[in-house]
């Protein structure tokens, strides 16, 4: 059983309006160097916790926007069961943060853009879906795709050194 989804018709506003959030939380990562993902936990309208990448701050490779999402949301709530809560996040999330999601026991994960190198939740991986877990999320994908593609894109060409013009030589050159 297939629990990927489109993001057409699929409480469409909402979902956009908190991938938006996402996406001003990821422009904050931007800000100060880190990988531009956000992410927001969110139910019945009510957001309840959300973060954005902060591995390069922190030096810590497991500061990931979703597995910090979802800690705070405990938090929040005192308890790690999340149940009935959504987590929205700009970019589909990797093995370790997938983990976390079947973990804390998510009920939907939406997010924006694929990630055919590392993602979990559809493009290379279906952890979160996977029937042989005790815990499946729904997944709701492509939602804002573009604009989340776009601000990753963006972020990792400004990150690329600018390309010197080749010079080549005719002959030989002796010195």
């Amino acid at each position: 059983m297939d629990f990927v989804e489109s993001s057409l018709g699929n409480e469409g506003s909402w979902d956009q309006e908190m991938m938006r959030r996402s996406l001003m939380l990821a422009h904050e990562a931007m800000s100060i160097g880190e990988v531009p993902v956000g992410a927001v936990v969110a139910r019945e309208g009510r957001i309840l916790s959300q973060a954005f990448n902060l591995r390069e701050t922190l030096n810590d490779p497991t500061a990931h926007a979703e597995r910090l999402a979802l800690t705070f949301a405990g938090r929040a709530l005192g308890t790690w069961r999340l149940e009935g809560y959504t987590l929205y996040v700009t970019l589909e999330p990797c093995p370790m943060c997938a983990g976390a999601i079947v973990q804390s026991r998510i009920a939907r994960v939406v997010y924006g853009a694929k990630d055919p190198k590392a993602g979990a939740c559809n493009s290379l991986y279906r952890l979160v879906t996977d029937p042989r877990l005790n815990h499946r999320a729904k997944v709701t994908a492509g939602v804002l795709a573009e604009d989340c593609s776009a601000l990753l894109s963006q972020f990792f060409q400004s990150r690329r050194p600018a390309r010197k013009p080749e010079i080549r030589s005719e002959g030989c050159l002796s010195g």
